[in-house]
């Protein structure tokens, strides 16, 4: 074959641009520090990179942001439920000390003061949010857990309104209840101090009761028996709803066994007859004839309670969180009505968990919904232990008012010193009543105080496993992402100190390509002849 100039030439060129190509790849590679500059340079290390690169983006995402404000959510609510469980044992102090019995003025004064402000406070606490979200509310972040201000009781189309189906079981709802009749008025002028006639005689009766977890109702609509006995139903009992208790006292004193009565008579006694359930809209309670209660709970019955509420206070709880309800009327709301469903047809809780993905195909719900910690009869409770100590702040007072009048010139004469002892002996009657209801209300008190307590603080256990579950979690991704970035490194990274020796060879080729080129075009055919 033949070899001419121009064939070595075009070589020789071919060459150079070759070791020229090299000494780029070369220098890009020393630049950079990768191995490839675009997937065409080795589409082995280019695929391999890119799927790391993606598991690697994904573990940071769990690692950086899903974990960390998983742990924020959840320290939020924790240090919620903390501060609602320590207002529920300083509730429970208050309760231990009425139950001793031995209050003085001073003690009531100041149980009710601090009532008042552990009664605000504890569900402010249920409106705990985290980057604007509450955290107590499932799904529904953007809505408060109660409600922060009175809300309108007119004009009409003003006034928030729900009907609520609420049930309550023999087993757990039931209650002993103490009610009480005849209390009297203190007499300011002589006239009034003659009519002893309107000496009412303390008077106590102690029924069974369900309490529903609102009071103040605009209507009962409905109460449906489950029992184990299916025969018995509402029908089985004279149900009969009455707008306040001073109703009722009036009633029990009728033949009327079917209607409240229009007169409303006071100071009678309250009293329930054997078979019959009575509702009083303005405290709430479900009132159980001594029969009755024996039966429903023989039959172990729930009771589904459907009633409307109208208008609530600041600090009530929203009755969507625990309550399958409608909500048929609201100002601030142009969809009504709106129905919220809290449990399935078969009794069955709905929960509404918000779940973050902590890592590949691991995720954890992070929130803790209100109803499973805590509800509204921690409030019920605080109320009626406050109506129990004003009641008895009343009657103290009544006392000292005789006790002044006994002291006054114009009620020196011996027959107006018998009639104030007359209305002192009745007033004190009343007075060791109530005392003895706080003694025994909050005796009560202190074992349901414990047993609420005991639910938040399962809610805050609940939270410190989810809390260590995220650290191992956390241990785990961290470990992971080092991993992947060392793989992603040996991968896609190269050698310093090689490349830069590959980097010298490569462009010591390409100067000897270049001496040896120019060479060559000094040598001609012409050089031999």
């Amino acid at each position: 074959m033949r070899v001419t100039n121009k064939m070595i030439m075009n070589n020789a060129a071919s060459n150079i641009n070759s070791t020229k190509e090299i000494v780029k790849q070369r220098n890009t590679q020393m630049t950079s520090q990768k191995k490839i500059d675009r997937p065409s340079d080795d589409p082995v290390v280019a695929v391999r990179s890119l799927r790391l690169s993606t598991t690697l983006s994904q573990v940071t995402q769990y690692y950086s942001r899903n974990i960390p404000d998983a742990t924020s959510w959840l320290e939020v609510t924790e240090t919620s439920l903390i501060n609602i469980g320590d207002l529920v044992r300083d509730c429970r102090t208050l309760a231990d000390k009425g139950a001793t019995g031995s209050l003085n003025e001073e003690d009531r004064n100041t149980i009710v003061t601090q009532m008042q402000a552990l009664q605000k406070q504890v569900f402010a606490e249920g409106n705990a949010d985290y980057a604007k979200r509450t955290v107590f509310t499932g799904y529904r972040t953007g809505k408060n857990l109660v409600f922060t201000e009175d809300t309108k009781t007119e004009p009409a189309d003003q006034v928030t309104r729900y009907t609520i189906t609420q049930t309550l079981t023999m087993e757990d709802n039931m209650e002993e209840h103490r009610y009480y009749n005849g209390v009297t008025a203190v007499p300011t002028t002589e006239d009034e101090l003659k009519l002893t006639g309107n000496i009412n005689d303390m008077a106590q009766t102690n029924y069974y009761r369900l309490r529903l977890n609102y009071n103040e109702l605009e209507s009962l609509n409905e109460i449906v028996i489950t029992s184990k006995d299916p025969n018995i139903t509402t029908d089985s009992f004279n149900l009969i709803t009455f707008d306040n208790e001073t109703a009722w006292a009036a009633y029990s004193e009728t033949d009327d066994t079917t209607t409240p009565p229009t007169v409303i008579k006071e100071g009678n006694t309250k009293t329930v007859p054997d078979n019959a359930i009575y509702v009083i809209k303005e405290t709430g309670d479900v009132i159980l004839g001594n029969q009755v209660a024996a039966t429903l709970k023989e039959n172990e019955a729930s009771l589904d309670i459907t009633y409307t509420k109208a208008s609530f206070k600041e600090g009530e709880l929203r009755p969507e969180y625990y309550h399958n309800c409608v909500k048929t009327a609201d100002p601030e709301d142009v969809q009504v009505p709106v129905t919220y469903k809290k449990f399935n047809d078969d009794g069955t809780t709905i929960h509404f968990d918000i779940e973050y993905t902590i890592a590949a195909n691991q995720t954890i719900a992070i929130n803790t919904e209100a109803s499973d910690v805590f509800n509204s009869d921690i409030q019920r409770d605080l109320s009626e232990m406050m109506d129990a100590v004003k009641n008895s702040i009343a009657a103290h007072n009544k006392l000292k008012d005789i006790e002044r009048m006994q002291g006054e010139v114009q009620y020196q004469s011996d027959e107006d010193q018998e009639l104030l002892s007359q209305w002192y002996d009745a007033i004190k009657k009343e007075a060791d009543y109530f005392d003895d209801n706080i003694k025994k209300l909050f005796n009560t008190e202190l074992g349901k105080m414990d047993t609420y307590y005991a639910k938040i603080y399962l809610g805050i256990t609940d939270l410190g496993c989810k809390r260590d579950s995220l650290n191992l979690t956390k241990t785990r991704v961290g470990d992971q992402r080092e991993t992947v970035q060392s793989l992603q490194s040996t991968n896609d990274d190269v050698d310093l100190s090689q490349i830069i020796i590959d980097y010298t060879a490569a462009y010591t080729a390409y100067q000897a390509s270049l001496t040896a080129a120019g060479k060559l075009g000094d040598s001609t055919l012409l050089n031999y002849i």
